[in-house]
């Protein structure tokens, strides 16, 4: 193969900012031109960014695309640029609206003659030279593209530059041995566009099937990925080359914007190939980039956090601060009558250590105030869980009146293992705008907090969290001497089985088979399904896992089935 010189832009588009993200590709472009690149690749969807859902359905959308995307092509010039949008093929015309007004009208996408693809621009010289549409449209997980497009048609697209032939696939056209790229004719490299969001394990799997492909075809395989928030998405970017035979020669940086610059013909890796990120130095960066995108990119400016001396606002708190810096972050203390004093102090200390305000706020008297406006219909005193929740609630009310009173956003502390067995209270902790780590098993959390401080230290500063907040039993202060264990079974027999639960779809007579208590699982799989109504309601947060609760896990909230009866 003669010599081909790959610029990949790893990028952070904004969903529907289509001007925005138009020069960020014309920037970008025209940046790698120093480089002398023979070929610049940009990531599926770069122009109207990932996923844009609904935004398709709307004509007006699609036009604007359009309009953009030749706006970018009179910037390019004869180094071609390759780049992802929603591309129409042919006008957009109408059918006639029913003949009874009085019946309400059929959604666009349903009256649209035109087909709308996933697709691949390529641009050069000032105009749309070629044009490749994804086949393969995935609609499981957090897809669901054959809601929105037509896949394509025909045999691959291939164009040759400097005398290179190139086969162009888009994201899930690469993973299947028997999908488009087997009809590929015989070529020398593969270009693989991709809007792939993180998971944990992710980037390996991709790399493997890249090795896989490459070796299939004898091609070079050029993998263009995303980077950057979007909602409960978090691309981690991690876009790569490897040479015919499989093997790594380029690879970029996790969860923030490169270009990488990529002689094809090379046999080892290139100076800017990076690393990949450790496990859990892969999550807590998928973490800090989603909080820190979902909060800039919906152009708000702050965020508060309550505090209350627990691992759950430790970490919620610190990866605030990583994301967003210390100054956009204020802590409040919300203490009750049950509140030890320890958690004051444990709370005070962390806000210390990150640099931050820590306002209190007594929630006795409103507590006194609403148990007795309750007491005259209950007829006495509140108690139990209605208490417990009663102050929870009092909390989630003063957060989010600071939260209009100032504009910043509520981000609420809940992790996956309170949310999957309802151990939370609706209208009260998890009252919030963002859920930072809503995919965060209860035991992950520890991990992740032991990490950072472990980060600090190799870095001679001071660990954000202090030990104490990691070594005491976990507690929601509700009630006198209260513990989670009281309520739930530890966390470390509880975690596994949620996993296999919302994770992996197992039923209970399979998690019984497994080895675990049959009264266990039937408890826990019973809060599960009991609590789906309250995550229906509860904030986006940022998904790190292959299931997380959201566009995810789609579970009926009116449910019988319980799974028992296999055993």
């Amino acid at each position: 193969m003669a010599g081909l010189r790959v610029a990949l832009l790893q990028i952070n588009p904004t969903v529907g900012d289509l001007e925005g993200n138009v020069a960020l590709l014309r920037d970008s472009y025209l940046a790698a031109l120093a480089d002398f690149p023979d070929l610049v690749v940009a990531p599926e969807m770069a122009l109207s960014g990932y996923p844009p859902e609904d935004l398709v359905l709307k004509d007006g959308f699609v036009t604007d695309v359009a309009k953009q995307l030749a706006a970018l092509a009179a910037s390019v010039g004869p180094i071609p640029l390759i780049v992802g949008a929603p591309l129409a093929e042919g006008p957009l015309v109408h059918l006639a609206p029913p003949a009874d007004s009085r019946r309400s009208a059929q959604p666009s996408a349903q009256t649209r003659t035109h087909a709308l693809g996933n697709a691949l621009a390529v641009l050069r010289d000032g105009v749309m030279t070629d044009v490749a549409t994804k086949r393969l449209l995935p609609n499981y997980d957090v897809f669901d593209e054959q809601r929105y497009f037509q896949p394509g048609t025909g045999a691959p697209t291939v164009i040759e530059v400097n005398g290179v032939l190139i086969g162009l696939v888009v994201c899930e056209d690469a993973w299947l041995a028997d999908g488009p790229i087997r009809e590929l004719p015989e070529i020398d490299v593969i270009v693989a566009a991709n809007a792939s969001p993180f998971a944990k394990g992710r980037p390996a799997k991709r790399e493997a099937m890249a090795a896989q492909r490459a070796s299939e075809k004898n091609a070079s395989f050029v993998y263009v990925n995303l980077v950057g928030g979007q909602d409960e998405l978090v691309f981690d970017g991690q876009s790569f080359v490897t040479n015919a035979t499989g093997q790594i020669i380029g690879r970029a940086g996790a969860f923030h914007q490169e270009t990488l610059v990529v002689d094809l013909d090379q046999t080892t890796v290139s100076g800017r190939g990076a690393e990949p990120l450790e496990p859990l130095a892969e999550i807590y960066e998928a973490l800090v980039v989603g909080t820190r995108d979902y909060i800039q990119k919906n152009g708000f400016r702050s965020v508060i956090v309550a505090l209350s001396g627990g691992v759950d606002s430790a970490i919620v708190a610190t990866i605030a601060v990583d994301a967003l810096g210390s100054g956009a972050l204020r802590g409040f203390a919300l203490p009750s009558r049950y509140s030890s004093s320890h958690s004051k102090s444990d709370a005070v200390d962390l806000a210390d250590r990150l640099g931050i305000t820590l306002e209190e706020i007594a929630i006795e008297p409103a507590h006194v105030a609403l148990a007795d406006s309750l007491e005259i219909v209950l007829g006495g005193e509140p108690t139990g869980l209605t208490d417990e929740n009663l102050q929870s609630r009092i909390r989630g009310v003063l957060m989010m009146g600071i939260s209009n009173a100032t504009g910043a956003v509520v981000l609420t502390t809940g992790n996956k293992s309170e949310m999957a067995v309802g151990y939370s209270t609706l209208y009260g902790d998890s009252a919030g705008g963002f859920a930072v780590i809503k995919d965060v098993a209860k035991t992950l959390v520890y991990d992740l907090c032991a990490w950072r401080n472990t980060q600090a230290r190799l870095r001679g500063e001071m660990e954000p969290i202090p030990s104490n907040i990691l070594t005491k039993a976990p507690s929601a202060e509700l009630r006198p001497d209260q513990r989670d264990d009281q309520s739930l079974p530890p966390y470390e027999e509880l975690d596994p089985i949620l996993e296999l639960y919302v994770e992996q779809d197992a039923t209970a007579a399979q998690i019984v088979t497994a080895g675990y208590d049959p009264a266990l699982v039937a408890r826990i799989t019973r809060l599960v399904d009991n609590a789906e109504y309250k995550r229906r309601q509860s904030p986006p947060g940022v998904r790190i896992s292959d299931k997380a609760f959201g566009k995810d896990r789609r579970m009926p909230i009116t449910n019988r089935y319980r799974g028992m009866d296999q055993l």
